[in-house]
């Protein structure tokens, strides 16, 4: 399956090989991600449960002051990953659009590739935590204008952050 998806390949008698992410690679998932979550971040925006967005800037609040006050640990990066997940896939959820959400796991594994060479110090995850937190505060104030404004920014702080790494 991942073969058919251009996420690897199998060479005969000589292993498997992880397709590395290129430039344009790159700028394609971002500029997918960009036409999706602004579209969708405005709906969750006027929308979303009151409740999850409690939840989710609990969640931030509590790992940016964990890291700010001691680093970043193997807990840390596990917990990173599940809020990342979780905001992103609320966002986009909230479209309730099959073919969004395969669409969006598809390109997901490639952002995952982007990001397996990339070293997340906390500096890094701070900023990234930072900018979630502009894009649940505008949600929170139930602003749509400002929740895409900050979520443009955010995908085009990342795109930044990973183009840096290449």
């Amino acid at each position: 399956m991942l073969e058919a998806e251009g996420v690897l390949t199998t060479h005969p008698r000589s292993g498997i090989q992880f397709v590395r992410p290129g430039l344009e690679l790159t700028h394609a998932i971002y500029q997918f991600r960009s036409i999706i979550e602004r579209a969708a971040v405005r709906v969750f925006a006027e929308t979303a449960d009151e409740s999850l967005l409690e939840t989710l800037t609990t969640r931030h609040t509590a790992l940016i002051a964990r890291i700010e006050a001691h680093g970043v640990t193997p807990d840390d990066l596990t917990e990173v990953d599940a809020v990342e997940q979780l905001i992103h896939a609320s966002v986009t959820g909230i479209m309730q659009n099959p073919l969004i959400d395969i669409s969006y796991r598809r390109m997901m594994i490639y952002l995952r590739l982007l990001r397996l060479d990339r070293k997340f110090t906390a500096p890094i995850i701070l900023r990234t935590l930072r900018e979630h937190m502009e894009i649940l505060n505008a949600c929170t104030r139930r602003d749509a204008d400002a929740a895409e404004a900050a979520l443009q920014a955010h995908l085009h702080a990342a795109i930044q952050r990973n183009i840096g790494f290449m």
